[in-house]
């Protein structure tokens, strides 16, 4: 796992968080979950967390997706 950068985003008073972007490679093939079950492995394991404090936000059939991480 690759971290690229690491820009600021401010959603406002209420809400405030760090976009941070990852370059996250896995073997398997998208389909049917499989990739983005593989990322969220990839993603739980590098940050040391259950796979359940992780959340596909966005990009469920794209290369570039955004997960929450609790």
């Amino acid at each position: 796992m690759e971290r690229v950068d690491q820009p600021v985003l401010d959603l406002g008073e209420k809400k405030k968080g760090e976009l941070v972007t990852y370059k996250v490679s896995v073997k398997e093939m998208p389909v049917n979950g499989q990739a983005n079950e593989a990322i969220v492995e990839a993603l739980a394991e590098y940050f040391d967390t259950a796979k359940s404090n992780i959340n596909l936000v966005s990009g469920q059939s794209s290369k570039q997706k955004i997960f929450e991480i609790k």
